[in-house]
Parts: structure tokens; C-alpha cells; sequence
């Protein structure tokens, strides 16, 4: 790996708690008020809607014990990039990056800011185009406060991301201890008969809660500036599970309570419905303030992450060189995040006259997502094989039980998805293909 000229390193800056927040901050975002009455509508009662949620937290404590394997094994400011390159070479390592770069990461920030807008102007209308002028705003005022350093950026995300737990913790308490109405029986969790292992959908209403977990994965392109790997990234990924499991169960149990799951699974504004119950008719604001704080901790978060992967792309190939520069001073990528931030800056303009076209874009990458995650799984036990790795690095407890629980659970994911997402994983496919041509011409750059 070679240092480029006057560009400085990745310095350790990043704690438990602040790796942590990154997690917390990435995961726990706007699908906890959208896909729960979805998960509701393919579940057979409310015992397996809440084993669901459950089954969600133990996959990815499956996946977060590997990660934590190969991200105190080899730390790298690439994180996945960095596992995929070493494993498999380099053209699967630039691959990842370029999906991250052009499609998932990007796109990610753009639709997170576009949800933030359309809450923003419940507040202060500012037009037609009001939710792209905040959703714009957004992008510009994370993607400069990231550029002004990363300790800068840190701090706000540490106390968007402890905002919102206390937030949600408070509304869901609040939730389970308010009397439901006299048409709902409260809440039962006693399962009838078989129901809890035949009925439901099971493959459909795993695709939404796993999305609803995703994220935690991001936690890897920390590990080139977290101080002391080993026991940090570790602690942020098992304890980050935990209590993102815990947040997701109280607040499931809480909508179950307030609403029944028959109004849950008609429910197309559940976080509303859910706050109006509890704290009358101000619960719009309330939930409408817990939108917009948990969209600026995702997107934050989302732009911490995804700068660090074409920071390491633009690192490893001279054809990105311009983004593998890492600004000693402020201790941040500055071209990898202002290269961001106009690809998103890009697709919030797109957005502004077709918003559909972003949410298909972002949505439909499902298949491409777990393909990759299927991918840095299996690299585990190609660099176990190897026996690559500093040696006193982390090992996954009961190998190789949890890799192979996580291999089968993304598989299957993997094929949910194609399955489901139709059109949408040919599009997400041909993004990927579309850096073909430049995955030769970064080849012949090298050369």
C-alpha cells in the first residue's frame, strides 16, 4: 500500500462509544416507522411478529461476531473493501467500492436526506421543491462538517445517535404503559397451535426486518482510526447488536400494545398513529422530531462510512487517486467526502423531478447488498485457511458455528431477495456491470 505524496494517514480517533453511535446512528433510522405494519401483515400472530424481531437481533450478532474476527484481524480504513481485496483480489474489492460509490452509500445519503425534507416541510413549507432544498441542505451542511474533521463529526454523531435512543426508550415506555382502547385487547403474546413455526411469511417478513438491522456492518471502516481494534470494534458490534435488538423489541411490543396488530398491519404512518395515541394530537410533532433527528444520525453516519471507502479505492488505484488524499490536519478523507457529496448532491437533483427514480435505485440494491455481505463472510474462512492476520486478534466464539449460520442466513436472504425485487436486482446488477469498463481502465492505469 502506497502513501501518496503530501497526503497524511488515518490517526486513531474513534472510541467504543463513538463507534458505537456509528452503529446505533446507521441502524436505528427511519425503517423502525415504516416496515413494522409490513412485518405485521406476514406474520401469523404476535408471538412470531415479536420472534421475527428477535430472529433479526441473532442473525446479525451472528454476522457481527465475524465481522469482529476480520476487523481486529486486519483493521484497514477499507473495511470490507480491505477484507474482499486480501481474499479474493483486487477487481472483488473494486467492485464493492464502486457499487458503495456510485449506488448504495450515495443513494443511501440522498434518499435519508429526501425523507428528512418531506418531515422538515410538515414545519416550514418552503414549495414545491421544499423537501430537495432541505434534502440538499442536508447533504451539504453533514458532507461540510465532516470535511471540517472527523472529531467534529464524531461528537454530533454521539449525541444525535444517544438522542434517539433516549427518544425512542421514552415514547416506547410511555407506549407500554398507556391504556389501549376499549376495540384493542392489549397485548397477548401466547402463540395458537403451530402458528408460531407454520403460519405467516416467514422468507418476506425476514427480508424487512433484516433491512430494518441493516447497517452494523459499517462498524468495519472505523478499524484503520479506532483506538485499541481488538477490544473496541468488538465491544461496538455485540454491545451495538444488544441494544439496537432491545430498542426494536420494546418498540414492536409498544405498537403491539397501543395498537393491536390488526391496526398495526393497516397502518401506513405507524409512527404517527403510535405517537397521536400516546400524546394526543401533538404526537404529529413529537414524531416528526424523532424523523428528523434519527434521519440526521443515519445520514451522518452513512457519510462517515462511505467516504472511508473511496478513501481506500482512491488509495489502492491511481485511476481515484484524487480520493485516496487523507487531510492530516483535520484528520479526514476532504476529496474522498466532497466526491460523495456531489454524487448525492446529483441524485437529490434527479430526485426533485423524479423521487421514485431514487427509491428504486436505493431499494432494489438488496440483492447486490447481501451478495457482498455473502462475500466478506466467506473471506473469514479463506483467511482462516491462511492463517493470515495479527494473531492476537479476536476469534469468533464456537467456530465455525457462527460463520455457517450467517453464510445460510444470507444465502437465503441472497435468494429472497432476487425473488422479491423482480426488475429491481437486473438494475442493481447492471449498475455493478457498468464498472466493467473502469475496472480496465484502472487496471491499465496501474500498469
Amino acid at each position: 500500500m502506497t502513501k501518496l505524496p503530501g497526503s497524511g494517514v488515518p490517526r486513531p480517533t474513534f472510541t467504543t462509544f463513538s463507534s458505537m453511535a456509528v452503529v446505533i446512528g446507521i441502524v436505528v433510522g427511519i425503517g423502525i416507522f415504516r416496515l413494522p405494519p409490513i412485518v405485521a401483515s406476514n406474520s401469523a400472530g404476535e408471538l412470531q411478529f415479536i420472534l421475527f424481531w428477535v430472529a433479526g437481533g441473532f442473525i446479525s450478532l451472528m454476522g457481527a461476531l465475524c465481522y469482529a474476527e476480520l476487523s481486529s484481524s486486519m483493521p484497514d480504513t477499507g473495511g470490507e473493501y480491505h477484507f474482499l481485496r486480501k481474499a479474493f483480489g483486487p477487481a472483488t474489492g473494486f467492485f464493492l467500492s464502486w457499487g458503495r460509490m456510485t449506488v448504495i452509500q450515495t443513494g443511501s445519503v440522498a434518499l435519508i436526506a429526501f425523507i428528512l425534507g418531506d418531515y422538515a416541510t410538515v414545519i416550514l413549507d418552503l414549495g414545491p421543491y421544499s423537501s430537495s432544498i432541505y434534502a440538499a441542505a442536508t447533504v451539504i451542511m453533514l458532507t461540510g462538517l465532516n470535511i471540517l474533521g472527523t472529531l467534529h463529526s464524531r461528537r454530533v454523531q454521539n449525541i444525535l445517535a444517544a438522542t434517539i435512543v433516549v427518544t425512542l426508550v421514552i415514547t416506547a415506555f410511555s407506549g407500554l404503559m398507556h391504556q389501549p382502547a376499549d376495540s384493542i385487547s392489549g397485548l397477548s403474546l401466547s402463540g395458537k397451535n403451530m402458528e408460531v413455526f407454520s403460519g405467516g411469511a416467514p422468507g418476506l417478513a425476514m427480508i424487512f426486518v433484516l433491512l430494518t438491522y441493516g447497517g452494523w456492518s459499517e462498524a468495519a471502516y472505523l478499524t484503520g482510526e479506532l483506538h485499541n481494534v481488538k477490544r473496541s470494534i468488538v465491544r461496538a458490534l455485540v454491545l451495538g447488536i444488544f441494544i439496537i435488538t432491545g430498542i426494536y423489541v420494546v418498540v414492536n411490543l409498544t405498537y403491539l400494545h397501543v395498537l393491536g396488530l390488526e391496526t398495526l398491519r393497516e397502518s401506513s404512518t405507524v409512527g404517527y398513529d403510535l405517537t397521536e395515541l400516546i400524546f394526543g394530537p401533538g404526537g404529529s410533532l413529537v414524531v416528526v422530531i424523532i424523523v428528523i433527528v434519527s434521519a440526521l444520525s443515519t445520514a451522518n453516519a452513512t457519510i462517515i462510512t462511505g467516504a472511508r471507502t473511496n478513501y481506500a479505492i482512491g488509495r489502492d488505484f491511481k485511476l481515484f487517486r484524487f480520493m485516496g488524499r487523507w487531510n492530516h490536519l483535520r484528520n479526514s478523507p476532504t476529496n474522498a467526502l466532497l466526491f460523495q457529496g456531489a454524487i448525492a448532491l446529483v441524485l437529490v437533483g434527479a430526485g426533485a423531478w423524479s423521487q421514485q427514480a431514487i427509491s428504486t435505485m436505493v431499494d432494489y440494491t438488496a440483492p447486490v447488498f447481501w451478495f457482498f455481505i455473502l462475500l466478506v463472510t466467506i473471506s473469514l474462512f479463506v483467511f482462516r485457511k491462511r492463517k493470515e492476520g495479527q494473531p492476537d486478534s479476536y476469534r469468533v466464539p464456537l467456530y465455525p458455528l457462527p460463520p455457517v449460520l450467517f453464510i445460510i442466513a444470507c444465502t437465503y436472504m441472497l435468494y429472497s431477495s432476487l425473488v422479491f425485487t423482480g426488475t429491481g436486482a437486473i438494475i442493481g446488477a447492471s449498475i455493478l456491470v457498468a464498472g466493467v469498463p473502469f475496472w480496465f481502465l484502472a487496471k491499465r492505469r496501474q500498469k
